[in-house]
This record gives structure tokens, sequence and C-alpha cells, in this order.
């Protein structure tokens, strides 16, 4: 039995491409959320940030950071990401009740490992 990854970002996205690659390469074919094509919903938000802090979805060196101004501002993080997902910083991995932000093959890597771990007699 394989694990159920959910990958959020866009095919655009280099590091969300990487993300792809890495679970295809070990035989598992994830599950891709493309932003541009679909938005994270409110509940889909809160459910990742049960193990995420807020503050860690923004990607506060891309573009869309510097050009929505939210440098200089106070703002709530949960609530940006839903009006401009271009604002998160992908690709945020999903394994179960696992959530990652950004490239993290090693902690990937142990998800696979505890999974299988999981399932030996």
């Amino acid at each position: 039995m394989t694990p159920t990854i959910q990958i959020i970002g866009t095919r655009s996205c280099r590091n969300t491409r990487k993300a792809d690659r890495f679970f295809r390469e070990r035989g598992i074919r994830p599950h891709l959320v493309d932003l541009n094509e679909r938005p994270l919903s409110e509940g889909e938000l809160q459910n990742i940030c049960r193990n995420l802090d807020p503050e860690n979805l923004l990607d506060r060196d891309s573009k869309a950071y510097a050009k929505a101004g939210l440098e200089y501002m106070v703002y709530d993080p949960l609530e940006e990401a839903l009006k401009n997902p271009a604002l998160l910083k992908t690709p945020i991995v999903r394994c179960g009740k696992e959530v990652s932000i950004g490239l993290q093959p090693e902690l990937w890597m142990s998800w696979l490992q505890g999974f299988e771990d999981s399932f030996e007699f």
C-alpha cells in the first residue's frame, strides 16, 4: 500500500516540479493541486496550518509578496493567502496529517520510511 501524497503548488514552479519528481522516482504518484487552476479553500488552508505556523506560509522573497506591499504591513497570513494564492511558499506537501512547506526531501523520505515501517510484519 502506498501513501497518498498531495502536492500543492503550480506547474510552473520549479520546486513543485522537483517535489513531484521526488515522489514519482520512488513509485508514488502524487496528487497535484495547481493553485492557478484551483486556489485553496479556507478549510484546506486551516487544515494545513494545524501542523504549521501560518507565518511560514507566505514566500517573503516572492514578487507577489513585494507587489502586495506586505513587507511593511500588519496582516493575517491566512487571509492574505486566501486572497492571493501566489503569496504561498510552494510546494506544500501533505501526507496524511503531515505537512511540509518548500523543498524538504529529507523529511519526505522519513515520512515514506515511517509509512513502510508501519506495514512490516
